[in-house]
């Protein structure tokens, strides 16, 4: 890319992980994202797709964590959001459309692609959202092949391959050896930055990208901070105001 990405909000902006959220403010929610806009911290989100195409912003795969309800996301419409409320909340799940008219421009957004199946659909889905957005932002996802659709269909949006060591997480072998390792960096995702989990910094893996920004996820605590700012060029952090 031509921007020098050292000089830009990726390792400048602290990044709040799903917005400021906290026992009263639900994760991913508009109050949330207010809350990072006023204070003027980036925010990460995550987006996923529903049974009828649209564009949620939603961690988990289950309701179950945040809503308290039975099923699963990918299986709602967009008329069924309003009736499922965040963790008690009078919030409901937005829309990626309903985040972008809230934050319009004022913080930088690190959308995270949430997809484990079939790539194309969703992430196709989320260029055409944000191909006319007026704001900055970057895409990062674990799957090396939903950010090579990216990079194939919209070269011009800043690309993070995220990664950790995969602890407790129900995946292969084979699997986990690959990803930790960024093994499809080069001939995949050829990422803009990485986003390395905090826990797992410094190590060998990530060494070999210095050319490329280093973000640390997730960060909860001062002393974590002080710990593994000196390995990384920026942070997403949560529970915690890293400028107190």
């Amino acid at each position: 890319m031509e921007e020098d990405i050292f000089k830009t909000w990726l390792v400048e902006t602290p990044i709040a992980h799903r917005g400021l959220h906290d026992k009263n403010v639900p994760e991913n929610s508009l109050e949330s994202f207010s809350k990072a806009v006023e204070k003027g911290y980036a925010i990460e989100l995550d987006v996923q797709i529903l049974a009828d195409d649209t564009i949620v912003v939603f961690h988990d795969e289950s309701l179950a964590r945040m809503t308290g309800n039975d099923g699963y996301v990918k299986f709602l419409n967009k008329e069924d959001l309003k009736a499922l409320k965040l963790k008690g909340s009078k919030e409901s799940i937005p829309t990626l459309k309903e985040v972008l008219d809230l934050v319009d421009g004022k913080v930088p957004l690190l959308i995270e692609i949430k997809n484990k199946y079939k790539v194309g659909k969703l992430e196709q889905a989320i260029i055409d959202i944000l191909k006319n957005y007026k704001g900055e932002f970057a895409v990062q996802s674990f799957n090396p092949f939903s950010l090579n659709y990216i990079k194939q269909h919209a070269p011009n949006f800043i690309r993070g391959q995220l990664s950790g060591y995969f602890k407790g997480e129900s995946l292969s072998f084979v699997r986990k050896f690959l990803l930790k390792r960024m093994w499809f960096n080069k001939k995949l995702s050829q990422p803009n930055f990485i986003s390395y989990e905090a826990s797992a910094l410094p190590n060998r893996f990530v060494k070999k990208y210095k050319n490329l920004p280093l973000l640390a996820w997730v960060v909860h605590s001062k002393e974590e901070y002080m710990r593994v700012v000196k390995y990384c060029d920026n942070i997403i952090f949560e529970k915690f105001d890293p400028e107190i």
